[in-house]
C-alpha cells in the first residue's frame, strides 16, 4: 500500500483547509491544515510536501513527518508545519480506517469522555458582560472551569483598557465562587515584571493557569515569571520546533505544555511533545479553541484521551459557532462540562460532501 494522491480543499475565505490522502488500493483518510490562510498552506503542501510523501508508506506517519521537516530545513517554521498537519492527521485517519480502530484506540487510549473548560475569546467585553456570557455558557455547556482573556494581545504591559484585567478576573471569580477553576490567557501581553505583578493578583484570586504571560518566543522571560510565581504558567501554543519545546521543558519555562496539533505539524509531532513533557512530569493542555468548526477539536479529543499526562481540561470556545460545524458530522457538543470521544474508525467523524464540493480542490499528482 502506497500513497497515490494528496488533495487539498480550501473554502472561499481560506479559513479552513481539508486534506484527503488516498492510496493505490483505495484506502483514504481526511485531515486538516491549521486554520487561516489555508490557500497558502495548500500551496506549500503541493510544492514542498507532496514530492516527499507520494509513493511512501501511509502507515508511517511519524517517519514521514520527520522526513518532511528535515527535507525542508531551508524553510523552518509555520507554513510547512501547518501544511504537514493536514497530511499527518489524514494519515492517522487512514490508518484507523484500515485497522478498524479509532485514533484514540490506535494510541492505546481507553477514555471515552474528556472534561472541557469554557474558553472566552474576547477582550472587548466589560466585566459585567463577561460574567453574563460565562454564566450563560455554564447553563448550556455545564462547564466546570473557565478561561478569560486578560491584558492586551502583545500589549507591552498595556491592558485592553486601564483596569480591565483585574476587574474582569475579580468579577468572574465573585460570580463563580471560589471552587470553580479559573484560567487566564495574556497572549504575550506582558514583560516579566508586569507579568509577575499581575500574576500575584491572579494568585490571590485563585487562578490556576496563567497562559503565555510574555512574548512566546522569549523563553527566558517566561521562565522568570514561572520561577517567581506559585501560579502555574502555561505556554507552547505558537511553537513549531520540537527543539524549542525541548528547551522550554528543560529550562522549566512553563509548568503546563500547550502544543497546538495543527500548528506543530500534526498528531505525530504533538505526541513527541507530550512524551517530552511526560518525562519531565509536566501536564499537557493543548491549544484547541475549535472555533469556526475546525476538526482541531476532534484531533485534540483523541490526543488527550490517550496520553498519560493530559491536563484536567480541554479547551472549548464559548463563542457563537462553537456548538456547530459545517465541515464535519457528527458535531461534538459540550454537555455537563464534557465531550465524548468519537468511537468510529479513524477520527470517527465524516467530512461533509457538500463542504468539499463547494471548496477549491487541488490534487497532487496533477
Amino acid at each position: 500500500m502506497r500513497i497515490a494522491s494528496l488533495e487539498t480543499f480550501t473554502d472561499q475565505h481560506a479559513r479552513l483547509g481539508v486534506v484527503r490522502v488516498r492510496t493505490d488500493d483505495g484506502a483514504e483518510g481526511y485531515g486538516e491544515m491549521a486554520h487561516s490562510n489555508t490557500d497558502i498552506s495548500a500551496m506549500v503542501l503541493h510544492r514542498q510536501i507532496a514530492p516527499l510523501v507520494l509513493g511512501a508508506d501511509p502507515l508511517d506517519a511519524e517517519g514521514l513527518a520527520r522526513r518532511v521537516i528535515e527535507q525542508n530545513y531551508k524553510f523552518p517554521g509555520s507554513y510547512v508545519c501547518r501544511a504537514l498537519a493536514g497530511v499527518d492527521t489524514a494519515l492517522w485517519d487512514l490508518r484507523g480506517k484500515v485497522e478498524g480502530k479509532s485514533v484514540c484506540a490506535l494510541l492505546g487510549g481507553r477514555r471515552t469522555r474528556v472534561a472541557v473548560y469554557g474558553s472566552s475569546m474576547r477582550r472587548d467585553t466589560t466585566p459585567q458582560q463577561e460574567v453574563g456570557r460565562i454564566l450563560a455558557a455554564r447553563q448550556w455547556g455545564g462547564f466546570r472551569a473557565f478561561k478569560l482573556k486578560i491584558a492586551k494581545r502583545l500589549g507591552h504591559d498595556e491592558d485592553e483598557w486601564p483596569g480591565r484585567t483585574e476587574s474582569v478576573v475579580c468579577a468572574v471569580r465573585a460570580a463563580l465562587g471560589e471552587e470553580v477553576p479559573l484560567l487566564v490567557d495574556a497572549n504575550s501581553g506582558y514583560g516579566p515584571a508586569g507579568a509577575i505583578e499581575v500574576g500575584r493578583m491572579l494568585q490571590q484570586q485563585g487562578v490556576c493557569h496563567f497562559e503565555e504571560p510574555c512574548p512566546w518566543w522569549e523563553l527566558e522571560e517566561t521562565a522568570e515569571v514561572a520561577a517567581a510565581l506559585e501560579l502555574p504558567v502555561a505556554g507552547g501554543e505558537q511553537d513549531t520546533d520540537l527543539a524549542q519545546f525541548r528547551r522550554m521543558i528543560r529550562m522549566r519555562a512553563v509548568d503546563v505544555v500547550q502544543p497546538d496539533i495543527c500548528y506543530v505539524g500534526g498528531l505525530s509531532r504533538a505526541l513527541r511533545v507530550a512524551e517530552m513533557a511526560r518525562q519531565a512530569h509536566l501536564p499537557v493542555t493543548p491549544h484547541s479553541p475549535g472555533g469556526s468548526g475546525s476538526m482541531i477539536r476532534v484531533f485534540t479529543l483523541h490526543y488527550l484521551a490517550a496520553i498519560p499526562n493530559a491536563g484536567p481540561f480541554m479547551e472549548y470556545s464559548i463563542e457563537p459557532g462553537g456548538q456547530r460545524s459545517e465541515l464535519y458530522a457528527p458535531v461534538l457538543r459540550a454537555a455537563d462540562g464534557e465531550l465524548e470521544v468519537p468511537q468510529g474508525a479513524g477520527w470517527g467523524v465524516t467530512v461533509r460532501a457538500e463542504w468539499l464540493a463547494a471548496a477549491k480542490r487541488t490534487v497532487s499528482p496533477s
